[in-house]
């Protein structure tokens, strides 16, 4: 089955790739001559979903999905959330953005965290929602070397690694994105009997 995702991102691909298995192959906006860079302008996670799905959805016809995903730290009353990719700049600068979270949560005790993933899916026209949360922490400085955005600060709960530390099937068994993509994956094999 093909599907389209809203995403030009090859780190964000190939892992949803991994956890969609062979039974999708997945295409990209590129790949369906849309070029443009597709609107992101709503308050929520769900609401950006929603509209980045419905946007392609609108100019290409196909079954599509897209995803938004944030980082919320309770110290800093649920931020950087929907602006996590653009927390520092307007552009998708991690390294700025790593810096400034440290910055925001110095000599802050709490440094609890969770990254959530919220995927719209529009399927034969209906819209549905799928949601992955992972709780951890938010280290005091970046360790390891894979994944990418935060993924060198944030230790998930049941671990002494970051994201950054493990490998990508590591990180697909526990991540929020692995989470909603499984719920995703689910769906789609449960709609294809």
């Amino acid at each position: 089955m093909k599907i389209l995702f809203a995403t030009n991102n090859a780190h964000k691909l190939s892992e949803v790739q991994a956890v969609l298995g062979d039974a999708f192959e997945l295409l990209t906006p590129r790949d369906c001559g849309v070029t443009e860079e597709i609107p992101e302008t709503q308050p929520t996670l769900e609401g950006n979903a929603l509209q980045k799905a419905r946007y392609l959805h609108a100019r290409t016809g196909l079954d599509c999905f897209a995803d938004d995903t944030g980082l919320e730290v309770e110290a800093l009353d649920g931020a950087p959330g929907v602006r996590s990719a653009r927390y520092a700049t307007d552009g998708h600068d991690f390294a700025a953005n790593n810096r400034l979270l440290l910055q925001n949560l110095a000599g802050k005790q709490n440094r609890r965290a969770r990254f959530r993933t919220v995927i719209a899916l529009i399927l034969g026209g209906e819209e549905h929602l799928f949601e992955g949360i992972v709780r951890g922490r938010i280290i005091e400085h970046e360790t390891g070397d894979e994944g990418f955005g935060y993924d060198p600060l944030f230790r998930p709960e049941g671990f002494d690694r970051t994201f950054a530390q493990m490998t990508a099937d590591e990180k697909n068994a526990t991540s929020h994105r692995g989470r909603a993509v499984r719920q995703l994956a689910a769906f789609l094999h449960a709609t294809e009997k």
